[in-house]
């Protein structure tokens, strides 16, 4: 890295900077996938039993009894919060997917074509 040139070596630092975001930001979203996968398949569960069936949530360290349809609800509303949540990771993915195939063009084109770097 002796001969490329220190705003080069700044960018690909940066590089490395939006890879470990990227990372970052694709294990939130798996996991919050994850969330909302298993809250479907409770929710599925449910659905299968009828409405007078124990039903028992966590609720903190505890566990409680509650009405079937009170659990499907609150389930519900837990899908809905992580599927916004996913959204939102998306849009933050895509960014940074964007901001790093650009900055990552710029710094090839200076090592392959000897070209002045860019600002960003």
């Amino acid at each position: 890295m002796n001969n490329i040139p220190p705003k080069v070596q700044n960018q690909i630092n940066m590089l490395q900077q939006l890879q470990q975001q990227l990372q970052t930001v694709v294990s939130q979203k798996n996991q919050y996938e994850l969330a909302a996968q298993e809250a479907r398949r409770a929710i599925e569960e449910l659905n299968d039993v009828t409405p007078e069936t124990s039903v028992y949530m966590t609720v903190g360290t505890i566990i409680v009894q509650k009405p079937r349809d009170v659990v499907v609800e609150k389930l519900q509303e837990k899908t809905e919060t992580f599927e916004v949540r996913i959204k939102s990771i998306e849009r933050q993915e895509k960014a940074l997917q964007e901001k790093f195939e650009k900055l990552q063009a710029q710094v090839r084109q200076v090592l392959e074509g000897g070209a002045t770097p860019q600002a960003n």
